[in-house]
């Protein structure tokens, strides 16, 4: 019965992860989402925030966050409309919510300026040179759900497998979350990009339902940290195809490139995210 509970909440929740990430043009009640999660609305909330980290409303404006940094980078969408579909009545507002979490005013950020990090004398608006290193990695062995379309929103198919992950005690301190990515997205409509939301699990766990397993084989790849919020990764593939690659005398492998998240983005503003970005080398 345990077991059978266990499962029951981890799919409500995946359903109602699903549902935000779907619907974040919406005003969403949590009555609307206590009924997509068919649970009372007496105790939604707080078995949600239990399972996912964080209340229904820091989910929406974290994926709203995130949404409009990427609009900011790779669009020309005026900044008021940006606001606006963020959800903000203002520009002011929008100003301000995105500058505490990003560091930087959404203008500022368009056009290239990056919180200074306190660590380097790298001034604002100038991204460090990334440091390439090429190293063997160990085979690993991911619990995963498959994410179709841009690889931007797959925050909405993280959110469901960690729910179901917490369901059953797989989440802790030394969780590692990974992401696979089969296309090259300047060359792929976004509505067909292929990729995997996945955590590392051992040698004995077996498929579930929509989980699925991916194993990544020892391979050699060519490695860099990227430190700021994940609207910019791109950047880092970049610097890995465009200016680290035709230098290196290496080969690409046959093999997809894969990202693994370093630390909690719930828990950590994007200015301190951490990303480390694998590129397979042929052996």
């Amino acid at each position: 019965m345990r077991a059978q509970t266990q499962d029951s909440y981890a799919t409500r929740i995946q359903r109602v992860a699903e549902f935000v990430s779907d619907h974040l043009d919406e005003e969403i009640s949590l009555d609307r989402l206590s009924e997509e999660a068919r649970l009372s609305p007496y105790h939604f909330h707080r078995i949600y925030a239990s399972v996912i980290g964080e209340t229904v409303g820091d989910t929406v404006r974290r994926l709203r966050l995130h949404r409009a940094a990427f609009e900011l980078i790779e669009t020309q969408k005026p900044i008021a409309s940006i606001a606006r579909r963020a959800g903000y009545g203002s520009s002011a507002a929008f100003t301000r919510a995105f500058g505490g979490s990003y560091g930087v005013p959404p203008g500022a950020y368009r056009r290239g300026e990056r919180a200074r990090d306190p660590d380097t004398s790298t001034p604002s608006g100038e991204h460090p040179m990334y440091q390439v290193t090429v190293e063997r990695t160990p085979p690993v062995r991911l619990a995963a759900m498959d994410h179709r379309g841009d690889y931007n929103e797959i925050g909405k198919t993280f959110d469901p497998l960690f729910a179901w992950a917490g369901m059953r005690g797989l989440l802790g301190p030394q969780t590692r979350s990974f992401g696979v990515y089969y296309d090259d997205p300047d060359a792929t409509p976004a509505r067909d990009l292929r990729s995997v939301a996945g955590l590392m699990v051992g040698a004995d766990f077996k498929p579930d339902g929509r989980v699925k397993i991916i194993e990544l084989p020892e391979m050699i790849v060519a490695t860099l940290i990227h430190k700021g919020p994940y609207a910019e990764l791109r950047g880092a593939y970049r610097y890995l195809y465009r200016s680290w690659l035709p230098k290196s005398g290496r080969e690409p492998g046959d093999t997809p490139c894969f990202e693994e998240y370093l630390n909690n983005p719930r828990a950590t503003p994007p200015t301190e995210w951490l990303t480390r970005v694998s590129m397979p080398l042929a052996a």
